[in-house]
């Protein structure tokens, strides 16, 4: 038998605004991470958590109580979270003998998981262990990635894409050099994954541009691949689908340089320049003399024609 899902109807206005918010839309609020504890944890994957929280806020919602859930034997309780507190993004720790300081990184696609990633802590030193200056809250990162991994593992370009989207956070046009104040840096080396995080100093270099200096503010993390669920390639493709509203039209004609300035072509048909008529500029009309010539050259004519018409007269009465 089939399972009837229950249409939510809202009873209250506040109610009705919840749900509106959760409606899909063409331009996407950003998203938001969920972190939630296992049955048992660790001091260093609820201090790292903390940190990752610290840094994600407020696109964050992070669980105090624990729970019983083991998201890579069964998801369904995790998706349940998700849609209750309609987040995409989810990060959940947990420790155990055979997977000590266990940290699992995934996302959501309609409520339903899409990629799923588990790391092991190896090395790990906290926010409060570096003794500098922290980035303000809620400043839009700059991401690198650096390693071949990146681009030729499969595994790791789809562990990229999740990264990716766990740290984003609202979409810009323009960059001003002076915003560029956080990195945070993977690397992966084979099946380590490095987490850095740095802060940038723009110094005077008696020069128009700055000398750039860069300060580890932390987290840094060690991680160790473990395992990996992924979506198969439609079930990713449908989730990069863009709306048709979105889509940019392409304008015939029309290109644009490296400079940002727009050229257009147009397409003109063969004219007729004989057929122009030009009688009524005043610059272009005729004068006494030309008229004059013409007069008598159209004479001419008419006299050739009649002429010519004689002939064939005389030609017809002679035969």
């Amino acid at each position: 038998m089939g399972v009837i899902q229950r249409i939510k109807k809202a009873k209250t206005h506040r109610g009705k605004k919840i749900l509106q918010s959760r409606e899909s839309k063409l331009i996407e609020d950003p998203k938001e991470t969920l972190f939630l504890q296992g049955r048992k944890t660790s001091q260093t994957v609820l201090t790292c958590m903390k940190d990752l929280y610290a840094m994600k806020k407020p696109q964050a919602v992070m669980l105090s109580k624990k729970h019983d859930i083991l998201p890579f034997e069964n998801i369904v309780p995790v998706e349940d979270f998700a849609r209750k507190y309609n987040t995409n993004l989810f990060v959940f720790g947990s420790h155990n003998k055979k997977r000590p300081n266990n940290l699992v990184l995934g996302r959501m696609y309609d409520h339903h998981l899409l990629d799923m990633v588990e790391l092991g802590i190896d090395s790990f030193k906290s926010i409060h262990d570096f003794k500098t200056v922290k980035p303000m809250l809620g400043i839009k990162p700059c991401i690198l990635f650096v390693g071949e991994l990146f681009e030729h593992n499969y595994e790791f370009r789809r562990i990229k894409n999740l990264l990716v989207d766990l740290f984003h956070r609202e979409n810009v046009e323009a960059i001003r050099l002076q915003g560029l104040e956080h990195v945070i840096m993977f690397t992966a080396v084979e099946d380590k994954l490095y987490f850095r995080s740095y802060r940038i100093l723009l110094k005077k270099s008696g020069t128009r541009i700055p000398r750039v200096e860069v300060e580890e503010v932390g987290p840094s993390v060690d991680f160790k691949l473990r395992r990996v669920k992924l979506a198969s390639d439609d079930l990713f493709k449908l989730s990069c689908k863009k709306p048709k509203e979105l889509k940019v039209k392409k304008v015939k004609n029309i290109s644009e340089d490296a400079f940002g300035t727009q050229h257009g072509r147009i397409h003109v048909p063969k004219q007729n320049i004989g057929k122009l008529q030009t009688r009524k500029m005043k610059g272009l009309k005729k004068t006494f003399a030309q008229k004059k010539s013409e007069k008598q050259l159209y004479g001419k004519r008419k006299s050739d024609e009649y002429e010519s018409n004689e002939d064939v007269n005389k030609k017809l009465k002679v035969e």
